[in-house]
């Protein structure tokens, strides 16, 4: 007989946080929607907008498991893959407290293994080799400790239409409200294979929400894109280098410093 969720929690980044799917007053995004599922179920959810895999188990975690929670979510990891102090043990321990503790809590936990960002945000090719470099890195932390604690896991790398552009909000960095709405169906299918009563599906029929026009691209592309990439790109020259550099001597970007070898 599947569990009844009585407590729901939601932790991560400003996905979760649900930038991408604007509603009058806001943003709604993948926590909302995946609540409908489990209705009279008591929501938290704490994810702040650039939100580290270091600052949900610090100061998230707490107020999760402080819900009681039988059923969390959690989406966090990209924003750590664009900075320069970038490294895959400190990653591996702080996320493994995070989906540690929230199974010592007795939650069915969900979380996510990434898609290649770069074939939806495009950069240049230094750049792009290198942030999909740090992506398999990230990845290769979240599988370890995904199989340690036997936790469920959404690979957006097969999510359908990860790479549609219907998926994606204005930035290109978030999902749009069909995306917030893939995931969080994605995230109840994950539950309802843990034993979770999932009481409504949850519907990929978008409401609205806010109209998106190409004014808003225009505008999001001088103003928040050119800026984005400039802070971004300062943060992977290093890397960039170094991925240029393997590239010429015929070493893989992560030869040298496997992060499954380093997190085992």
């Amino acid at each position: 007989m599947a569990k009844a969720v009585r407590s729901l929690v939601v932790l991560g980044d400003s996905t979760t946080v649900g930038v991408g799917d604007p509603v009058p007053g806001g943003w709604r995004g993948v926590g909302p929607l995946l609540a409908a599922s489990f209705p009279g179920a008591r929501y938290l959810n704490p994810s702040v907008t650039g939100a580290r895999v270091a600052s949900v188990r610090f100061e998230q975690l707490p107020r999760a498991l402080a819900a009681c929670p039988d059923a969390a979510v959690l989406l966090v990891g990209m924003n750590d893959t664009l900075r320069a102090d970038f490294d895959p043990v400190r990653l591996h321990e702080d996320l493994d407290a995070v989906v540690g503790g929230l199974v010592a809590a007795g939650a069915a936990v969900v979380t996510v293994r990434f898609h290649d960002h770069s074939r939806v945000f495009r950069l240049p090719g230094a750049l792009r080799r290198a942030l999909s470099a740090r992506i398999a890195e990230l990845n290769e932390v979240i599988d370890v400790v995904v199989r340690r604690h036997g936790v469920a896991c959404v690979d957006l790398d097969l999510l359908d239409g990860a790479y549609d552009l219907g998926t994606w909000a204005v930035d290109r960095l978030h999902p749009s409200e069909l995306g917030h709405r893939r995931l969080a169906r994605a995230f109840a299918d994950r539950l309802a294979e843990q034993g979770c009563e999932v009481v409504r599906p949850v519907s990929l029929v978008c409401t609205g929400g806010i109209r998106i026009t190409p004014a808003h691209h225009a505008a999001w592309l001088v103003f928040k894109g050119v800026p984005w990439l400039w802070r971004r790109g300062r943060d992977f020259l290093p890397l960039a280098a170094t991925v240029l550099y393997r590239s010429w001597t015929g070493r893989s970007a992560t030869e040298a410093n496997h992060p499954a070898q380093r997190v085992s």
